[in-house]
């Protein structure tokens, strides 16, 4: 645990048992040593080990058809557990499980920082396949925050597609408070960061990538995943299990459209700025206004659309 990632009010009981398991093992616990990252402690950049599979296509070009090797994303479901209770199944890229199952079970309002004592993969003899499924065990004396009687299963493609209910769909969370300001040259330079340091999709050309920057441009950590919501989970279980939170002097940006779902786990971060290189839903960007959020979609460097909370956009009001 770095020292100078501790914030104001961050739990006393020990930092959890974290990371990626390289191995597999049944029942191993997931030790930050072996997450694959290539900047060390920082979560900058995803390896394409155990990410990718290769297939072999038939690639159609000019006229011409000829068998080829193809790298693909790799897709498979993760179930996540508080203790021995199943919470939620979601379709995933391998890696950083830890992180997904923490930012998942911090953003749907399950759990608080601190909550979490361990995290391995499944210790059960009759588990089909182990390493798809994750157990997270809270500190002594704590309790998932939620009823625990609604249950997840999300597609990589929608994180919300099968909560019980509309008013599951929503968490409760406070408006986003002041600040920061970012100037606009700055934030379109980080998607330029984040899009250098998408390594799995420059290999596949299909995973989606979230990042949290600082307010001054610096990146915390970059994730990418099949679903993009895996993606911002993942990223924001990097910051929970670094006892970075709150996160509210930080910039999101997502590689794809900004939806809901996505601003409302930021808020839940108490993230206040969001960047999508593409559009916004309706809802997000309604979302984005109601809870004093600023949203912008369409970044690229010179040009922006800034949906809600102009002001902390530094050139985006005359």
């Amino acid at each position: 645990m770095v020292a100078a990632n501790r914030r104001a009010g961050a739990s006393d009981y020990p930092p959890p048992v974290i990371g990626q398991s390289n191995g597999r093992r049944r029942g191993e616990q997931i030790s930050r040593a072996e997450q694959p990252t290539r900047a060390r402690d920082t979560g900058r950049e995803t390896t394409v080990s155990g990410a990718t599979s290769e297939r072999e296509v038939v690639r159609l070009e000019s006229g011409r058809a000829e068998p080829v090797r193809d790298v693909l994303a790799v897709e498979e479901p993760c179930e996540i557990r508080i203790g021995d209770d199943p919470i939620a199944v979601t379709m995933r890229t391998p890696g950083h499980d830890a992180e997904l199952a923490a930012g998942f079970l911090f953003t749907e309002g399950l759990v608080g920082a601190g909550d979490i004592a361990a995290i391995s993969h499944c210790a059960d003899d009759a588990a089909l396949h182990p390493e798809n499924v994750v157990e997270v065990r809270l500190a002594p004396g704590r309790r998932p925050r939620r009823d625990l009687q609604r249950h997840f299963f999300a597609s990589s493609s929608c994180g919300i597609c099968g909560k019980a209910s509309i008013e599951a769909i929503h968490v409760d969370a406070p408006p986003a408070a002041a600040g920061p300001q970012v100037p606009a040259a700055l934030l379109a330079r980080m998607m330029e960061q984040l899009e250098a340091r998408q390594s799995v999709f420059a290999a596949t050309g299909g995973l989606h990538a979230a990042a949290l920057f600082s307010a001054a441009g610096e990146p915390l950590v970059v994730r990418e995943d099949v679903g993009r919501h895996n993606a911002v989970d993942k990223a924001i279980g990097f910051a929970l299990l670094q006892e970075a939170m709150p996160l509210d002097r930080h910039v999101l940006l997502v590689s794809g459209r900004t939806s809901f779902e996505i601003l409302q786990k930021a808020l839940v971060a108490r993230i206040p700025l969001v960047a999508g290189v593409s559009a916004a839903s309706s809802l997000a960007a309604e979302f984005a206004a109601r809870s004093n959020m600023t949203l912008v979609g369409f970044l690229r460097p010179g040009k922006m659309n800034v949906y809600a909370g102009a002001e902390r956009i530094e050139g985006a009001i005359d």
